[in-house]
Formats: C-alpha cells, structure tokens, sequence
C-alpha cells in the first residue's frame, strides 16, 4: 500500500509543477480586494472518487453556498492516496479563496501521523475555516455472534483472546482506530482484518464471514434497520435519534468517544475577511432546511463553527489518533 501511495505522489509532480505557473501568472493579475471576494466561481476539491459520502455531502452544501456567496461553488472530484493528493493539490494553490478544500479525518489529522514525505503540512498549509458535520460510527456484529450487547462482547471476547476479528475500511482508516482504541479501553484481545472499503466489508458481515465490524454509522443504517447486523453501539458521547435504541460505547466505557469531524479549510495566508466571509456562508448553508434534512436521514450532525473551534478541534483530533496509531503499531505497508 505504501508503494501505491508513493505511485500516487509522485504523478502529482508534473500536475503541481503546471499549477505553479498558472499560479504565478494568477499572482501577477492584481487580484480583487478581500472585500469584494468572490467575483469568479469558487471549487471545492474533495478529495474522493465522485458517489461517495463525502462527495455527496460537497454537492449537498454546494448549492445554498453558491447562492450565499453569489457565484458557483463546483465540485472538484480528485481522489487518490486516502485524499493525500487532494490535499497536496490545495496547498500548492493561490491563497485566494478560491480553492477550498473539503476535509475528512484522514487528510490533516491522520495522514501525516501514517505516511512519510508528505507533500504539505497541515498547520503551515492550510487554515481551517469551519466544521461542518459531525457523524458517528457503529459496532455491529453478525447475528450468529453470542453478544447482545456491549458488555457481552467484551465477556466473549475475554473468553476467547485473539479468536474475535473486526474489519474495517482499511489500514487507518477512521473505523480502524476506533476499533485500537476500543480494544486498548476494554481490554480486550480483538484482531483488526482490513477491507478494501465499507461495501465489501460489510458485505462479509452480513454474510458471516468476519463477526464484527467498526464502520460508518449512516452506511450501517439500513443493515441496522433490516436486522442483517446487530448494533450493539454508537461511538459518539449520545444516541442517535435515528436509531435510539442503540447504546453510546461510553455507556458501557466511561470515557471513550469517536466523533468523525468533516471539515472546510482554505490555503494558508488566505485574507482573513475571506475566511471569515467563508465560514459565516457554511454556517447558514449547514442551517439550511434541506441541507439538515438530508444530513438528518443519514443520522449526520450538521454543524458550522469558527475557524478557531475548528482549529482547535483538528488540533486535538490529531493528538489523540497519534496516541493510538504509536500504541497500536499502525503502519502502511
């Protein structure tokens, strides 16, 4: 895997060498006053394959931001190396505003914990300009799997050290870590197998073939709801309403959260009336009533901070997942 995304790095050479000139033809235009930020068309580079949630969540906010702002917001799909590459692309653009960057955990807080020679920095690279949902993962395992609920799987779990397998998206992945941190808060021995995505993860789960499976609460739903699975917990400090009868894992394990944050964030040295103007405009598009609506179906949170909150909240996410990804060993191979 730590090839493929060496592959992956190295073919955005020639893309950011020909950004750069167009860059630095964009930097000898004098450019409209902050104040006046936008007069042209704004793109939101996410940094996944069009279809999935994080894409679906860009093109969900991209209509009311663009009426907003007064001019079109346009989805930039440029997916690759666990968003590395989109990130990367961001931070070699003009610190303008118009480019901005539709964060998920990985590429800020998790990335640069995992991988080597990455081709940004998060904190010299990149302001953060707001939060925009907060969502949940879940625990479910098969319905053959003896456990009920938490406390049971963590008594079967202790009956059989190194017998009970999780799968999750991939190698540090966000539903990965809450599995080590689960495992290292309960104590028990619990081996991670990783999948090439939710989709076929989560198709052995409902087949059997894995027992147990941390993943995306809002994908899980429907599997949840049909009884394919059995939910045993949420990983957020409260319930969804979505599903109430679930349990938070803090009910069970004082003290064990996962809240995965996406997030907005612009090129560093980017005025400061344009990320403020930015984050008011996501704040309203996030109260929007279809936008909450939608977010809503999909037990998603959504929310809009200050830059500040969601600085803060970056900040912390990364000291906490490298305090599991060090404990954990977690390596690309």
């Amino acid at each position: 895997m730590e090839r493929r995304v060496a592959l992956q790095l190295a073919s955005l050479a020639g893309t950011m060498a020909a950004s750069g000139a167009a860059s630095a033809q964009q930097r000898a235009e004098a450019p409209p006053a902050p104040s006046q930020w936008p007069t042209r068309p704004i793109r939101l580079v996410v940094p996944f394959a069009p279809g999935g949630g994080a894409d679906n969540q860009a093109r969900l906010i991209a209509e009311p931001l663009s009426r907003l702002l007064g001019q079109s917001v346009v989805v930039d799909n440029r997916g690759g190396a666990g968003g590395t590459l989109a990130a990367a692309y961001v931070a070699g653009q003009p610190a303008d505003g118009y480019t901005v960057f539709y964060g998920t955990p990985g590429q800020l807080t998790i990335n640069p914990i995992l991988m080597r020679d990455l081709p940004y920095d998060p904190e010299r690279d990149f302001t953060p300009v707001s939060l925009i949902t907060r969502s949940a993962y879940a625990i479910a395992v098969h319905p053959s799997v003896p456990a009920r609920n938490l406390s049971e799987l963590i008594a079967l779990a202790k009956e059989r050290p190194g017998q009970l397998a999780y799968s999750s998206p991939g190698v540090g992945s966000g539903p990965h870590l809450a599995g080590e941190l689960f495992r290292f808060t309960a104590g028990v021995d619990i081996t991670h197998v990783p999948y090439r995505g939710s989709g076929p993860a989560l198709q052995d789960l409902v087949g059997g073939q894995i027992p147990m499976s941390f993943d995306s609460f809002s994908v899980m739903i429907p599997l949840l709801r049909a009884g394919s699975v059995r939910g045993l917990a949420v990983t957020t400090s409260t319930r969804s309403p979505l599903l109430p009868e679930i349990p938070t894992v803090a009910e069970t394990l004082p003290g064990y959260e996962v809240t995965v944050f996406n997030f907005i964030a612009v090129r560093s040295g980017t005025p400061r009336p344009i990320v403020e103007k930015l984050s008011d405009a996501l704040a309203q598009a996030m109260r929007d009533p279809a936008v909450r609506r939608r977010n809503d179906s999909l037990g998603v949170e959504s929310v809009g901070t200050t830059p500040e909150e969601c600085a803060r909240v970056l900040r912390a996410e990364a000291t906490k997942w490298r305090a599991v990804i060090e404990r954990a060993g977690i390596r690309l191979e």
